[in-house]
């Protein structure tokens, strides 16, 4: 959990993230070349554009939307999210670049906001505007988010002014030209920079993409956000949505309300054929500033982020805060590039850099779902679910955008990128979590494990369930045989351990080689060897011993506890073993009628945390038991519900908070809770019917206790002690 200062505020969705991702796609070129791009590309064309253009997006928007809704997003957007998938070398090789290219961006949009000034004011002095613009931008923004949120306010008011005017225009008249006359495909006939010398659609779309670039706004503030995994996909998507229909609108207005020629060769149509063209300018200044100041806010929440995770020299310095949280430091040096950008004068050369390093991140964003999502890992359960084809289609269309845009820039901005991280990798930064690298490699040496039988120990976001099954009657391991199979699906693993007494003469070694390959038939792996040892204990402990430093070890002991076992020397020196060697137990009691039932409905039991309900990393012995549950409900289609039990009353309000913040930090939608006041094993024995009970247990569990509880809940049971290595919340 990441500590912010007390006096930092947090935002919203319609604040933090709709607010100024709107304002940012509905800029300078809605108002200032969307006549040109209707008139070139004719309506149909102009369609056409805008819709390519913002499914780009969109898919983009989508992706970000899963990843986000995944993981505990910090500060720096899209950074943080690339960083925590695929660690601070690649993000910071984005972060850097994406961060200089925002400044730019800044010292763009303040000398957009200077042109349509001085088309008002021609006799103002141009660099004196700079300075003004950037004295007021640098202040609001140096102040607090707050403001500079209070300030989008404003702006999107005089945004909405200046659509109102068009929608007055269009009431009153404007649209003179028939559609059918309308002009439907253009002739690409150029601009008046070349003479009207000739476009192309690609030219057109080249014009017109940077104006959906914007989805990154709000994902910017990211650290600012209340809740980022709820706020970012939904002000993002609304976002878009909603200016995706003010484009296609203004679009079809446009094509009706012009001619061919007034379109191309007058930027400033938009103003000459509305209602009232000073609120049309008024728009235009707004979107200018609006823009510049989400770009300068969102670029110093960047740098901030890389200073917070040494990814920069005096990190410590960029990651200082004001004692209401805002970035000060970072702040001050970003004002401080954009100043000595401003001194250019002109950003022509290095313009297209801007919009390129955005479809380098939209790529690598894609990517990181792409990656997720074929890994298979448990830990990828986003709430924001897409298909598979939409990061695959994100991917391909950013790559195609950058390579249409500007082949020879694209190259240049790929070269950066892998420049950077060439230097970062070779920093040895100290990650300050884990990222999906660890999966990624896993898959790989899984890959290699059917080959080798090995097995490594696995990190928290790579953990799978690569359970130990020792077995001496193989008939309980074929009637627990889809109970384990559904404990192990998808990527998990079963290791059957034959416990045969020295002398033996049995088929205990086919059994297990028949009943090994029947699990991987059924896309489990499975291998299994046979100890010798007439103590059933001891050859268990054994196991673990030797599995301990295989390539891929057992995480998980698997313990059916049968009516011929002698719990105190057979099941007890196991599990006693087993938490020494930081293994996993499962300790499982099947009813002798009920079984597994109908496979509908698991019951997870909480401990009563009265002394201590804050939840961090460490949930105690209750990890395990989840992730489990997690595994069999999404094998059983079932539901979870948690349930805890207090003595106190006054403590009811807290457990159910502790229930929704862990189902909320877990991941775990549609799961039922329920709080319940009163003596622990009354309370069980009065419990919501479920075909699976799961308890936490101790080292020291009584079989008496096993057994009341079966018996109590009429339902199969099972019995849980975490490794210490597994965690609900990765």
């Amino acid at each position: 959990m990441e500590a912010k200062p007390a006096g930092s505020k947090k935002f919203g969705t319609f604040a933090g993230v709709f607010t100024p991702t709107l304002l940012t796609i509905l800029g300078v070129i809605m108002y200032l070349r969307m006549g040109w791009v209707v008139g070139n590309a004719g309506l149909l064309g102009a369609w056409l554009i805008i819709i390519i253009s913002f499914l780009i997006t969109l898919t983009t928007a989508l992706s970000m939307s899963a990843i986000t809704t995944n993981i505990r997003i910090g500060a720096g957007g899209a950074y943080a999210i690339i960083s925590q998938a695929l660690g601070l070398e690649v993000g910071g090789s984005l972060g850097i670049p994406r961060y200089v290219s925002q400044g730019l961006a800044v010292t763009m949009y303040i000398f957009g906001f200077r042109e349509g000034w001085l088309g008002i004011f021609p006799d103002h002095s141009p660099f004196l505007v700079d300075i003004i613009v950037f004295g007021v931008l640098l202040t609001i923004a140096y102040i607090s988010a707050d403001l500079a949120i209070k300030t989008q306010f404003f702006i999107m008011g005089v945004i909405i002014l200046s659509l109102v005017s068009i929608v007055m225009a269009a009431y009153y008249g404007s649209m003179t030209i028939p559609t059918e006359e309308a002009i439907r495909w253009g002739n690409f006939k150029g601009s008046p920079e070349n003479d009207f010398s000739g476009s192309t659609f690609w030219i057109v779309f080249a014009v017109f993409f940077p104006a959906s670039t914007g989805i990154m706004a709000g994902a910017n503030m990211s650290g600012e956000l209340k809740n980022p995994n709820k706020s970012i996909p939904l002000g993002t998507l609304w976002a878009i949505g909603i200016s995706f229909i003010i484009y296609m609108a203004l679009a079809f207005w446009l094509a009706r309300s012009a001619s061919e020629q007034e379109l191309i060769s007058n930027y400033n149509i938009i103003i000459n054929k509305s209602y009232f063209g000073p609120f049309v300018i008024a728009g235009i200044l707004g979107a200018t500033f609006s823009s510049a100041l989400a770009s300068l806010v969102g670029s110093s929440r960047i740098l901030f982020a890389m200073g917070e995770h040494r990814v920069l020299p005096y990190g410590k310095f960029l990651a200082g805060q004001s004692a209401n949280g805002q970035p000060r430091n970072a702040m001050i040096v970003t004002g401080i590039m954009i100043f000595i950008t401003m001194l250019l004068r002109d950003l022509n050369a290095v313009a297209p850099l801007v919009t390129l390093f955005f479809l380098i991140t939209y790529a690598m964003i894609n990517i990181v779902v792409i990656i997720e999502q074929n890994l298979g890992l448990i830990s990828y359960r986003p709430l924001f679910k897409i298909n598979k084809w939409v990061p695959y289609i994100g991917l391909t269309s950013s790559v195609l955008a950058m390579f249409i845009i500007n082949p020879t820039i694209s190259l240049i901005s790929i070269s950066i990128v892998f420049v950077v991280y060439w230097f970062l990798s070779r920093q040895h930064i100290e990650t300050p979590f884990e990222d999906v690298r660890s999966g990624l490699f896993v898959s790989f040496a899984e890959w290699a494990a059917k080959h080798t039988w090995g097995m490594k120990t696995m990190q928290q976001r790579a953990w799978k369930p690569n359970l130990m099954v020792p077995v001496r009657d193989v008939t309980g391991a074929r009637g627990n045989f889809q109970f384990l199979r559904n404990i192990a699906k998808p990527k998990g693993s079963i290791k059957l351990v034959g416990i045969e007494p020295n002398g033996a003469n049995s088929n205990l070694a086919e059994e297990l080689s028949s009943l090994s390959e029947a699990f991987r038939i059924k896309d489990v792996f499975s291998s299994w060897t046979v100890i010798n040892t007439d103590d059933f204990a001891k050859g268990v402990n054994y196991g673990n011993q030797a599995l301990k430093g295989a390539f891929f070890r057992p995480n998980i002991v698997f313990l059916n506890l049968q009516q011929h076992d002698d719990y105190e020397t057979e099941i007890r020196p196991v599990i006693k073993e087993s938490i020494r060697l930081e293994i996993g137990v499962l300790l499982y009691s099947s009813h002798p009628t009920a079984l597994l039932g109908r496979r509908n409905m698991i019951n997870v039991w909480v401990s009563d945390r009265t002394d201590n309900w804050d939840i961090g990393w460490d949930i105690g012995n209750l990890d395990l038991s989840i992730l489990i549950a997690y595994k069999l409900k999404k094998n059983w289609d079932a539901r979870i519900r948690l349930i805890i039990v207090i003595k106190d009353e006054k403590e009811r309000e807290n457990a159910q908070n502790f229930l929704n913040l862990l189902i909320n930090l877990a991941r775990l939608p549609e799961t039922l809770t329920e709080v319940r006041v009163g003596n622990f094993k009354d309370m069980v024995a009065n419990a919501p019917s479920a075909d699976l009970n799961i308890f936490g247990m101790q080292e020291n569990l009584r079989f008496e206790f096993v057994q009341e509880m079966t018996l109590s809940t009429n339902s199969s049971c099972l019995f849980v002690k975490d490794s210490g290595h597994e965690s609900i919340l990765a």
